[in-house]
């Protein structure tokens, strides 16, 4: 009994030692700033500085010595992508990193619905954690400067506002995972042409008030854990390790306390990088993306000619113990999070996210009748059509492969062809119409003329037996179009479209145009073209998701998140010389200054071919009069404007019901009206619901270079209640004091 008793008494004894001998670190129930202080107070000069850089393609280092993990990232923002070599481009030939591939981030933008935004979030993040990724590169922020950008689909649109309240959501899901957002590219890559170096210059104003808020609102709002930054320079300093926008903006204003990436090669310089708010370097002495060196990854800028400047004193120890605390805490949220869930991939929950997706984002640009008095080609009758010709490359090429860092393995893909076959059966017949060549990257190839014209001739022959045409065209993932590295070459559709769309109306009017691409085309022949739609990429579910569309199983409800143009020059970065755009190889000037978008086409009353926030439906809604809920706002109170929605069609739909606000009078220039707030609303026939916006003294700010701070002038404001840009559907006076 005694000897039972001495056991029992070791036993306990042991147990508490070891409890007691538990690293605060180690111990997650711990607050996570204590763990990282004490990991700090236990870690070598020579460990802090090899958790700053790169130990292969796509990792970090941890502190083995320890038992603290290495960080592992991976591209993308709408697919967690193959598994890369460890010091080399290739892909490693895995069985298992076959994923699915959700629509591109232009097509999000369009659903209008942080709903969508939050779904995408939470199975992209399950996605990368069933993968054992711990920061997932995107999402990508970047706002739609120029529709010649080629990295532009991977973005939210033109608009800062809607940018910010769509990413939140994406973020926020993603991160419950365990897995880090890292929110790209910070900031200022608004071109792939030169980006490596181009220097770009703006006004203060154009900085806070266009091209930061949506990163704002991932730091503040969203909770990032991660931002990656640009390739490019601002103001005369590489975006990797500028201390402008790092230090001061980042890091000291929105109080950002995750980490800062390089984009892939984005680190030029050890003292910059020490002292100018860079925390992770990865890819250096590459492309980013191809290219390889002879270097190793303790050649880097913040490898050991870092710690050999550490040792020197020529920057402060205070750089690389604030660089280890913030890289420590990012392993304890991802990497060394006990409480994350297992993830998934590939499921049917996730298929149906990406097709829900893809479904709220499609936008119908135009569906009028092909005779006076007609119907609409659109929705596609099975009843009215014994033969539908589907034309064009875009119909049956796998749009996940090509553009850059973007690729993707996928488990499965619906082709847009796959769809509609599944929908109309043997109605449906196949004309490829134009070649596109071979998926590649850094350059396209180069289509034979007697090609061109012979998929041509076939199309047009089978389109005069056909009762109705659906040609799937747009732009692809091929170098010089919606790819990275590389802007567009023209602003016209490639391939020989054009001319195909001009033989196909020649000899069949029931034309259905379907563009595939995350850019704005000009389009020479859209009066004649009855039914235009953009469908974006749309990944695994993009064929289902169009035939839902098409056929009408899903009324459409997206709306354009950026402008399309008329022509290129109608642009505001493209109404000025080369310097605005594309720059002359050196230096750039954001001379349209707060005008990108809408607020251009507004102030210059250029109309735009497709406003943003432009999107038809298949029923109709009646705006009634909005009604504010008193005349004058003080500077510590609200506003609010409602007004009833009605559908007056015979299907169910959604409508996206904008608001925006105007300054009368200022001492600077304002748009004529700014995106506030938005509100998706489904509506069933005859229904009718009041649609509310609160209005709040920050939404009627600028910001004012002279006090660098954001003020309003008091005076007379207007309230648009539109349903796009150019659809002002009632206009209500207020007045704040």
């Amino acid at each position: 009994m005694k000897n039972k008793f001495f056991v029992t008494l070791l036993l306990a004894c042991s147990i508490s030692t070891v409890f007691a001998q538990t690293p605060v670190y180690m111990d997650d129930a711990q607050p996570i700033e204590a763990r990282v202080k004490d990991a700090l107070s236990r870690m070598t000069l020579e460990e802090k500085v090899a958790l700053c850089h790169a130990q292969s393609k796509f990792s970090s280092a941890g502190v083995p010595r320890l038992g603290i993990p290495e960080l592992w990232m991976s591209d993308g923002p709408h697919g967690v992508r193959a598994e890369i070599n460890w010091n080399d481009w290739g892909y490693a030939g895995w069985t298992n990193d076959s994923i699915t591939a959700f629509p591109a981030l232009t097509c999000l933008a369009a659903t209008w619905n942080p709903e969508m935004s939050a779904k995408y979030g939470k199975a992209i993040g399950e996605e990368a954690r069933y993968r054992e990724k711990d920061v997932l590169l995107g999402p990508g922020v970047n706002i739609y400067r120029t529709p010649m950008n080629g990295r532009n689909f991977e973005y939210m649109g033109e608009d800062s506002y809607l940018a910010s309240v769509m990413c939140v959501p994406y973020i926020q899901e993603l991160q419950k995972n365990g897995v880090a957002a890292c929110v790209k590219h910070y900031a200022l890559n608004n071109q792939e042409l030169w980006r490596g170096h181009i220097d770009v210059n703006l006004s203060d104003r154009a900085l806070y008030e266009i091209y930061l808020p949506a990163f704002k609102a991932a730091v503040e709002e969203g909770g990032a854990w991660s931002i990656m930054g640009a390739y490019n320079k601002i103001r005369s300093q590489h975006a990797c390790h500028n201390d402008f926008t790092l230090n001061k903006i980042l890091k000291d204003d929105w109080k950002f306390d995750g980490c800062v990436v390089t984009d892939w090669g984005g680190a030029h310089d050890t003292y910059e990088a020490a002292v100018n708010g860079l925390d992770i370097e990865m890819g250096s002495y590459t492309n980013g993306l191809t290219s390889e060196s002879a270097f190793t990854y303790n050649d880097y800028y913040l490898a050991n000619p870092y710690l050999q400047m550490l040792k020197d004193g020529k920057v402060p120890m205070s750089t690389i113990d604030d660089k280890a605390s913030r890289i420590l805490r990012l392993i304890f949220r991802t990497a060394m999070n006990r409480q994350k869930p297992y993830g998934s991939v590939a499921t049917e929950e996730h298929y149906a996210a990406a097709r829900e997706i893809g479904n709220e984002g499609i936008v119908l640009l135009k569906n009028a009748p092909v005779v006076k008095k007609g119907a609409p080609l659109l929705p596609i009758d099975a009843a009215k059509y014994q033969k539908i010709l589907v034309v064009g490359d875009n119909a049956v090429r796998l749009l996940n492969q090509g553009g850059g860092s973007s690729e993707l393995k996928v488990k499965d893909m619906v082709s847009p062809l796959d769809g509609l076959r599944a929908a109309y059966g043997d109605k449906v017949t196949y004309a490829k119409g134009y070649a596109a060549g071979r998926p590649m990257y850094g350059r396209a190839d180069e289509i034979p003329q007697n090609v061109v014209d012979s998929l041509r001739a076939e199309a047009v022959e089978m389109a005069k037996k056909a009762d109705l045409v659906v040609l799937v065209g747009g732009l692809n993932k091929n170098h010089f179009q919606d790819c990275e590295g590389g802007d567009r070459l023209e602003y016209g559709l490639p391939f020989g479209q054009d001319e195909l769309v001009e033989a196909l109306l020649g000899v069949n009017k029931n034309l259905v145009l379907v563009l595939l691409s995350g850019n704005a085309v000009e389009m020479p022949w859209v009066s004649r073209v009855p039914a235009i739609v953009q469908g974006w990429y749309l990944g695994s579910m993009g064929g289902k998701s169009l035939a839902d569309i098409l056929s009408g199983a899903v009324n459409p409800s997206g709306k354009l998140p950026f402008s399309f143009p008329a022509k290129l020059t109608d642009c505001g970065a493209h109404a000025f010389d080369e310097l605005s755009y594309p720059g002359d190889s050196i230096k750039q000037e954001y001379k349209e200054d707060i005008l990108v978008g809408y607020r251009w086409h507004d102030i210059k009353k250029i109309p735009a071919l497709f406003p943003f926030g432009h999107g038809l439906s298949y029923t109709t809604f009646a705006y009634g009069k909005p009604v504010v809920s008193a005349k004058t706002m003080t500077a510590d109170g609200t506003l609010t404007v409602t007004v009833a929605v009605k559908n007056t069609g015979s299907v169910a739909g959604k409508e996206i019901v904008q608001l925006y606000v105007g300054d009368d009078k200022c001492s600077v220039l304002r748009p004529v009206k700014e995106l506030k707030h938005f509100a998706k609303v489904a509506l069933a026939p005859g229904e009718e619901k009041n649609v509310t916006f609160t209005l709040v003294p920050d939404d009627l700010k600028f910001y004012d270079e002279a006090s660098a701070a954001w003020k309003y002038e008091p005076g007379k404001f207007k309230a648009y209640v539109c349903a796009s840009s150019a659809d002002v559907r009632g206009v209500v006076p207020f007045e704040i004091k």
